[in-house]
């Protein structure tokens, strides 16, 4: 079945399409991943940590420097969270009004979509008919199937961009205090107990949030930061 609304394609094929266009909505720089202000400071407690690990190995008794590099750092990534936050919102909009607008002026489109939809779920006949014709009654129940489970997007997984960067700022300073203060407590030996700490903590969070393996996630981070610890090291030690 074919419609001038699913531009020369049966309604399987605009429905791929459509999840494809979901994805792209709510996708990330880096993946799809889960947003809010937990996953946000635990990720950028963990680069802080990292990064002032490696000022430390660059200039070990320079102190002043941690602080400029932390302060500068908390104003990028707080920016960098909330335009993140925005974008990610703008798009997600953006897709809400697209479909509210077919729902809107494709209206038999959209319950052939449907019709497609839940028969690919296992209903079929009178009951099928019943469905439908239940949510094709409520413009509002229609968007939210189409998003959900034609786009596979979850509005209330979106948080507010500001929530996200103050998430951004509170693990700069959770880390970089930390960092700081395991330095001037013990010069030598301090760095590498806020770096492991850091990590480790922000790992348990993000592990808990997305349901990761822990005891994998954690030697895999100190894995990776120990190597480039280690490349940062020998580098500087060329001539």
């Amino acid at each position: 079945m074919q419609s001038d609304h699913f531009e020369g394609k049966s309604v399987s094929e605009h429905l791929k399409e459509t999840f494809a266009k979901g994805a792209f909505a709510s996708a990330e720089t880096h993946g799809m991943e889960r947003c809010g202000h937990l996953i946000a400071g635990a990720d950028v407690a963990r680069d802080t940590a990292v990064l002032l690990f490696l000022v430390w190995i660059l200039f070990p008794h320079q102190i002043w420097l941690f602080f400029i590099f932390s302060a500068a750092l908390l104003v990028w990534k707080m920016g960098r969270s909330a335009l993140l936050g925005w974008s990610r919102l703008e798009r997600l909009h953006r897709t809400i009004e697209e479909e509210r607008w077919e729902i809107e002026h494709h209206r038999d489109q959209e319950k052939e979509e449907l019709i497609a939809l839940y028969n690919a779920k296992g209903f079929s006949g009178k009951l099928l008919e019943e469905v439908v014709t239940t949510l094709m009654a409520d413009d509002n129940r229609i968007l939210r199937v189409m998003l959900e489970e034609e786009m596979g997007l979850t509005v209330e997984a979106y948080e507010h961009p500001l929530k996200q960067s103050l998430g951004a700022a509170i693990g700069v300073f959770t880390s970089s205090s930390l960092f700081v203060l395991s330095y001037v407590i013990d010069p030598v030996r301090g760095p590498f107990f806020a770096i492991s700490l850091s990590i480790i903590l922000a790992v348990l969070i993000l592990t808990k949030v997305e349901k990761n393996r822990l005891l994998e996630a954690i030697i895999w981070n100190l894995s990776i930061t120990a190597f480039t610890g280690g490349v940062a090291f020998f580098l500087k030690m060329i001539p």
